[in-house]
């Protein structure tokens, strides 16, 4: 055994522990493929102070830039104080935050996430300017190069620049489309803020109905938006006509990912309201299906279940202050109470919503319990899903990294089986191309066999409330019938289950087309252009090995395909994204419009080279 003495016991210094443990403070790593990944964390934690200068009313405009690995935000607030601008980056348990006088309802608590993003990056520079001074403090993993004042005419402020560790965030790369979201979030929730995004300009003048309007098609809606504001509340909701629920809730300003005790609040608050309203008993499901909101809170030193702050805990409003759940129903009690009462086309829009959800739930309650009692038995012996020890749902370090790989035939799926981490990473294997969902009902996923175990092993019947893996993977082969495969699965979950796609969780997984090796080097090509790149680098007629599925990668090559470097594409749905109309072109009866469009991208692939060998 080994032994366990006074030298066994270490005592780390701030940024090694951060480095150590990151998952503490910015949970997890990644590429930058998904919204979460702690590159965005980085961005956030540096935002969030800006955002807390703007609520404390100094400052109206942040400017942002992100080119390729380096990152600058600039804001125009008081300035961090030049006394403290090293310390309040370096030293934790250092910075303006205890100070409730000066930070009220603020999102960072502690001051750690500048420290994070300090001892994270390779380089870390901050800049304060005030009073017509300037201080400015240069680290690398967190360690000070430089530190330095001087005079200037620059407005107030602080200025942060980094540059993400390599070592630590292997290939990363930050995606517009996550940074805008973040940035539209942070205008619509507060107004008169204006963020400078790489130039583009971001304001919102309505809030939470910006965002609504913003992430939901017009024609989907079945009520224009109900928009409430309160002291230190904020509501938008409406029906839509996808299933499933979909929810938008924030605390100080925090996007709350995972919810927490506001949203679970918000939820029942809604559910007690309509039925007192209408005088009618209506089952919560049916009252919630098809619903659209968003809620933002602000609470005197709230409690978030992580770092990261994606679930808020806090069971009050502040010290001396009403829990969360009684604050918020007594404001949706009386607020969209009385904005039914005086909008009665916007009531009745809203009931028929309901009396539709209770239709459609008694057509299919039938199937549904022998669907269910079917799955039951099924999932004692599911010969369709191998799966992990560790879900998404557990409160456990890793339920970040749990993983579901939706794979086409036994072979694939035997490949990921045995290279897979078992604690982490589940298999469910298709027995072929799934049946085409599009313009079906729900009633279909209860009828089909597979989709119905599908459903049970992700647990979304009822939401994403226990949903058992963060990121749901198709990984099937890169030809024509993988694409097709890919196109079922995405019109399934699209049709049923699209804000298991809008909350981020649905990727496809990347796996190499090329092994190019000689006697010293291994180098896995996912494109043309890698593979040309790697012969140039490793020169002399390298061993070229085109893979043409995923069950011809032997389990030990595809371990190194979904660990640490796993390539993930995430699928991601743009503003104008119409989903029935994506669905309809590319999943729909044979259009005119897609026909042409066919016709006109017509291609042949040529060997090159076998052409080469040809013109020699």
């Amino acid at each position: 055994m080994t032994n366990y003495n006074e030298d066994s016991i270490r005592s780390l210094d701030w940024k090694e522990h951060i480095r150590l443990r990151p998952g503490m403070y910015i949970g997890k790593l990644g590429d930058g493929a998904a919204y979460d990944d702690g590159i965005y964390v980085l961005l956030k934690e540096v935002v969030d102070n800006c955002i807390d200068e703007f609520v404390m009313g100094a400052g109206k405009t942040i400017d942002i830039n992100v080119s390729e690995s380096k990152v600058s935000v600039r804001d125009y607030g008081r300035g961090i104080p030049l006394g403290s601008v090293v310390d309040v980056v370096s030293k934790i348990n250092t910075g303006g935050k205890y100070d409730s006088k000066a930070f009220q309802k603020s999102v960072g608590l502690n001051g750690v996430g500048s420290k994070a993003v300090n001892a994270l990056s390779n380089t870390f520079i901050v800049q304060s300017y005030r009073g017509g001074k300037t201080r400015t403090a240069e680290f690398s993993k967190g360690i000070l190069l430089t530190d330095q004042e001087k005079e200037t005419t620059q407005r107030n402020g602080t200025a942060i620049t980094f540059i993400p560790d390599e070592s630590i965030f292997r290939n990363y790369k930050y995606r517009t489309e996550f940074i805008e979201n973040m940035i539209w979030n942070y205008v619509f929730l507060n107004s008169g803020l204006t963020i400078n995004f790489n130039g583009t300009k971001f304001f919102s003048e309505n809030g939470l109905r910006d965002l609504l309007e913003r992430n939901v098609e017009a024609e989907a809606m079945r009520y224009p938006i109900i928009h409430l504001k309160g002291e230190d509340i904020e509501i938008a909701l409406t029906h839509g006509q996808s299933y499933g629920e979909e929810y938008y809730s924030f605390v100080n300003g925090q996007h709350t990912t995972q919810g927490g005790t506001h949203q679970a609040a918000f939820r029942e608050a809604i559910v007690k309201t309509v039925r007192e309203f209408f005088k009618k008993e209506f089952d919560a499901s049916d009252v919630r299906a098809s619903f659209i909101a968003a809620i933002a809170i602000k609470v005197q030193e709230p409690v978030f279940e992580s770092q990261t702050k994606t679930k808020l805990g806090s069971q009050s409003m502040g010290p001396e202050g009403p829990t969360v759940r009684t604050f918020i129903n007594d404001f949706v009690k009386k607020a969209l109470d009385d904005y039914l009462h005086k909008n009665p086309d916007t009531a009745d829009a809203l009931l028929k919503r309901i009396l539709q959800s209770e239709r459609e739930r008694k057509d299919i309650a039938g199937i549904k319990k022998l669907a269910n009692e079917r799955a039951k038995k099924a999932s004692l012996h599911n010969r369709k899903l191998r799966d992990c020890k560790i879900h998404y749902d557990d409160k456990h370090e890793r339920n970040q990294e749990t993983t579901l790989f939706i794979t086409e035939g036994d072979s694939a799926s035997g490949s990921i089986t045995k290279s897979r981490d078992v604690h982490t990473q589940a298999v469910f294997s298709l027995k072929g191309k799934p049946l085409n969902v599009f313009g079906l009902t729900k009633k279909v996923v209860y009828e089909n066999e597979e989709f119905n175990l599908l459903q049970h092993a992700m647990n979304i019947e009822d939401g994403l409330d226990g949903l058992r893996y963060n990121n749901i993977v198709v990984a099937t082969d890169a030809d024509v019938d993988g694409m097709h495969i890919r196109l079922l699965l995405m019109t399934f979950f699209l049709q049923f289950f699209p804000d298991l796609v809008k909350a981020g969780h649905v990727s496809i997984l990347q796996t190499p087309l090329f092994r190019v090796r000689n006697k010293k080097e291994t180098i896995y090509c996912y494109s043309e252009e890698e593979r040309l790149d790697a012969i140039q680098k490793l020169g002399t007629k390298p061993e070229i090995t085109r893979f043409k599925g995923l069950g011809e990668i032997s389990p030990e090559e595809f371990g190194l395909f979904i660990g640490k470097d796993i390539r993930l594409e995430p699928v991601m749905l743009q503003k104008d994204n119409k989903i029935q109309q994506i669905l309809g072109y590319y999943m729909g009866k044979n259009t005119p419009d897609r026909q042409k469009h066919i016709v006109n991208n017509l291609r042949v692939e040529l060997d090159v080279d076998l052409a080469k060998e040809a013109i020699a």
